[in-house]
């Protein structure tokens, strides 16, 4: 009896395969980080949002109000999702003034306006050049809106009062020092010590305690302890509703309220941007990195801060904006999705109305110490070394002066300015030295040469000898149009005189000179002041050249990256590749990967130079031993990794729309026996893996594979660590536990790469990718 070959189509699996049955209607989760989170802001927005109304003589109602309205609308429909929004220290000022002119009634009107106009602007989407602000400016607006509130916090915690101004909250210390409220320093000190210490319980118990946030568990216990003592302290103290005043039309001249409108509009979007960006940083900077959360989308929160602005002044609450303390705080108690804000603006809306006769025992001294802690811990010791390390901290400490001295936007601004003149001072840094080498005159130019250097690097070029001959030394990256022509000049008139000129890069490459006829024109588009041509200098180099010889065009383009990497690649790894020259290499794993052209190993396991120990071949193929046929290439491969470099993992990495999977479906018993065709006959356990009825079909990130080709690249990335374990040096390390095996898909279009579970282990009926996450979302993922 003759078996015959399997017909083509039977090797093909079906890729249609019912889905699993819903589990359910989809239900409204909030996280556990989000819930402790939103408490933890309502703790300190219930306070602050009281303590800015009374700052600004509006009735304290309308603190409540927008602080319930920004934690809402703004939370909801704006792009910043861990921003919290509500009154704003920094619009107290401008908001008392318009109070004092125009009167309540028409100050809500104006925040409506104000609210109309912002959701102008985001429709005009201008909100983008908030991300032009440097790193310094914000980090500096950051340190000094803590100072401030630390500041005013601190007369609260003595058992005092805070002043109108940090100046004089700084001035009047020492006399608060000297009238000191024992009570109030007592249960302030209490809440201190809670938040400190809070967080750093031990063992197994303290882990299970500190999922309470600190911040409840201080405010919490500090306002037992005086409820059970019975101190003499300040406590909240909610307001009647019963005298809530509604917005009206506005009363006044039109130009004044036509400027009352674009001030409240330019300063809660000016600081609602900034807060977003710096917020952005905050999430990023925190132990788990972002853990899933989007970063802010201006726009759209400039429309969340409008429409918020619109429904707070209609209801008669003080403008809003994004806050930074409380979405330090925010960020901080480990918020991870915009529930938390919501949330926030939840509880201070039930507050208001329910819990009254509770919220009238929090002492105002504990909220007054975890609030200055919050402000102390947003003057960050990293970023402080971040900004000098940058060479940025003149900017960083012009901004937070400005903000505690002056106020929040002229900080800012004077952040800014600071800002701008370090830049143009580093654009017009230029070094001009002048030597004599070998009997010919060295110019050394350091730096850009814009028309600032121009006077000097004129003054150096005319003080050098007649008629010698003479090496100018450019580097920089940038010559602009000036200094090119007083160069240029300046040639022209030296070589008339019968010297010399020789214009070379930072490494002594000569830059060619410009020559009539077009054999010249491709050897003169490179060079320093090509900038402000406004070229792109490869492509046209490549493309002069495919037009008069089409075949020297692949050379053209490898020796271009070959120069650009000796250009600018070579100096940043000379110093590696020296030390692994001497020491020998010593990588950490054995990365088995496709010969595809869109599959870079470095790029995706972000490894340098001596990192991985990489083989690649067509379709990621691992050959059982003895199967090579006279090229054990990839076998000798593995022994040499496992026995001589004892590499400490093995990775097999396959990737979406392989052309050697595609050709493993595609092909029959009849094709011709080419190379490809007998390499890729390693290959086909793979196919004979997936059509196994003893093998469920792999997943990815919980999904099917979306064709066949798919299901065939993850079945094959299973396959060859199979494969792996019959070669004698693998299994004897994995018997000895000092090797391990990884299986990784990479998906091309997605730019996301999916890790094997539990390859050591490769399941028959179960072969599940699952998405690689940054380590703490993976071990919160685990966890869940």
């Amino acid at each position: 009896m003759t078996l015959c070959p399997p017909a083509r189509t039977t090797t093909r699996p079906r890729v249609q395969r019912p889905h699993s049955p819903p589990d359910g209607p989809r239900r409204f989760r909030i996280a556990g980080a989000d819930l402790s989170a939103s408490i933890a802001v309502f703790l300190i927005a219930l306070p602050l949002s009281l303590g800015i109304a009374l700052a600004t003589g509006a009735p304290l109602q309308s603190g409540l109000v927008a602080a319930a309205v920004g934690g809402l609308v703004a939370g909801r429909f704006g792009g910043s999702p861990l921003q919290v929004s509500g009154p704003a220290a920094g619009l107290t000022v401008v908001t008392a003034e318009l109070i004092q002119l125009y009167g309540w009634r028409t100050t809500c009107a104006i925040t409506v306006l104000a609210g109309l106009a912002q959701l102008g602007l985001s429709a005009l989407r201008v909100a983008r050049s908030a991300l032009a602000v440097s790193p310094a400016i914000v980090h500096g607006m950051l340190a000094g809106i803590g100072v401030t509130i630390a500041l005013a916090q601190l007369h609260i915690v003595l058992g005092g009062t805070p002043q109108s101004s940090t100046v004089d909250n700084a001035l009047g210390l020492p006399a608060q020092l000297a009238h000191v409220h024992p009570a109030a320093l007592g249960i302030s000190a209490l809440t201190v010590a809670v938040l400190l210490c809070w967080p750093r319980l031990p063992g197994r118990a303290g882990r299970l305690l500190r999922k309470v946030p600190a911040a409840l568990v201080a405010v919490a216990g500090a306002t037992a302890v005086a409820a059970f003592a019975g101190l003499a302290v300040p406590r909240v103290d909610l307001p009647s509703w019963s005298s809530h005043a509604l917005p009206g039309l506005p009363e006044g001249p039109v130009l004044g309220i036509a400027a009352g409108v674009l001030t409240i509009t330019l300063v809660t979007s000016v600081q609602s941007l900034l807060s977003a960006v710096a917020v952005d940083k905050l999430v990023a900077g925190r132990p788990g990195g972002a853990q899933g959360v989007p970063r802010s989308r201006l726009d759209r929160e400039l429309a969340g801060q409008g429409a918020a602005n619109v429904l707070s002044g209609a209801l008669g609450g003080l403008p809003i904006a994004g806050v930074a303390v409380r979405s330090v705080a925010n960020v901080s108690a480990g918020a991870v999705s915009r529930a938390s804000t919501m949330l926030h603006g939840l509880w201070i809306v039930l507050a208001s109305l329910l819990l009254v006769p509770l919220l009238d025992l929090i002492p105002l001294p504990a909220l007054a110490a975890l609030v200055m802690v919050v402000g102390i811990q947003m003057v960050s010791i990293t970023r402080i070394r971040t900004v000098t390390r940058h060479r940025e901290v003149v900017v960083y400490a012009v901004t937070l002066t400005g903000v505690v001295l002056v106020g929040l936007l002229e900080g800012v601004a004077l952040g800014i300015v600071v800002a701008i003149a370090v830049a143009l001072h580093r654009l017009a840094r230029t070094r001009i030295t002048q030597e004599e080498r070998d009997g010919r005159q060295l110019l050394r130019v350091r730096g850009q040469l814009t028309f600032l250097a121009v006077p000097r690097l004129s003054r150096a070029l005319h003080q050098l000898p007649h008629g010698s001959d003479v090496v100018v030394e450019l580097d920089g990256s940038f010559m602009d149009h000036a200094a090119y022509e007083t160069l240029t000049d300046w040639t022209a008139g030296h070589l008339a005189h019968g010297g010399t000129v020789e214009t070379t890069g930072p490494s002594g490459a000569r830059i060619a000179e410009p020559a009539p006829g077009p054999a010249s024109a491709s050897h003169s588009c490179c060079r320093p002041w090509t900038p402000w041509h406004n070229h792109q200098c490869g492509e046209e180099l490549v493309e002069r050249a495919a037009s008069d010889a089409p075949e020297r065009t692949t050379g053209l383009h490898l020796a271009s990256g070959i120069g650009k990497f000796q250009r600018n690649t070579a100096p940043l790894v000379r110093d590696e590749l020296a030390r692994l020259a001497r020491e020998g290499q010593s990588p950490s794993q054995l990365f088995l990967t496709c010969a595809d052209s869109r599959l870079v190993t470095s790029m995706i396991t972000s490894s340098g130079p001596g990192d991985l120990f990489t083989v690649r071949n067509v379709g990621n193929l691992v050959p059982l031993p003895g199967e090579e046929s006279g090229d054990d290439s990839v076998a000798a491969a593995i022994e040499y990794a496992v026995d001589v470099l004892r590499v400490d993992s093995i990775t097999v990495c396959g990737h979406s729309g392989c052309g050697a999977m595609q050709a493993l479906l595609n092909g029959g018993p009849d094709d011709p026996p080419t190379p490809l065709r007998r390499w890729l006959r390693h290959g086909r356990p793979s196919l004979e893996r997936m059509a196994s009825r003893r093998h469920a079909w792999a997943r990815i990130s919980g999904r099917l594979p979306a064709d066949a080709v798919e299901q065939l690249c993850l079945t094959n990335v299973v396959q060859q660590l199979e494969h792996l374990r019959a070669y004698e040096p693998v299994a004897r390390r994995l018997a000895e536990g000092t090797l391990t095996l990884h299986g990784v898909y990479f998906h091309v279009g997605e730019a996301q790469a999916y890790l094997l579970a539990d390859a050591d282990e490769v399941h028959s009926y179960d072969d599940v990718f699952t998405q690689v996450l940054p380590t703490d979302h993976l071990e919160a993922a685990r966890a869940s």
